[in-house]
């Protein structure tokens, strides 16, 4: 019977180690939790290769969203107040984005936001007439 629990406590370990993710995982994770809470400080810039010109450059705390053949950077310019750029990517036109400034980031511990206003959302209530 001791040898069974031992056994089964062994397999539970070894269980538990297999979910674990390395030190670059965890803070790769942390900083894009940061970058989409506009905590990371970024230069967007985008690129045609055939040009080999700059076509637009995008600085700020930006988050980046990509959809297939369609990039948006949205950053945050003041308290509550954002803006959206978006451009159309293509066989020539591509992007980089480069982290300004160092975040902190712990890689002992994934970072998870809450936010429980999100569940009871806010009602604008519009009366007019027709």
């Amino acid at each position: 019977m001791k040898k069974i629990i031992i056994a089964l406590a062994a397999m539970l370990g070894l269980l538990g180690f297999a979910g674990c993710s390395s030190d670059a995982d965890t803070i790769n994770q942390n900083l894009n939790t940061a970058a989409e809470q506009f905590e990371v400080q970024r230069t967007i810039v985008f690129y045609n290769g055939i040009t080999e010109q700059y076509i637009a450059v995008v600085e700020g705390r930006c988050s980046i969203e990509r959809d297939g053949q369609k990039m948006q950077a949205i950053c945050k310019v003041g308290e509550n107040k954002f803006t959206r750029d978006e451009i159309g990517l293509s066989d020539n036109v591509t992007y980089f984005a480069l982290q300004t400034e160092p975040t902190d980031a712990d890689p002992f511990h994934k970072r998870v936001i809450l936010k429980p206003q999100a569940a009871l959302p806010d009602f604008d209530v519009v009366v007019g007439t027709q």
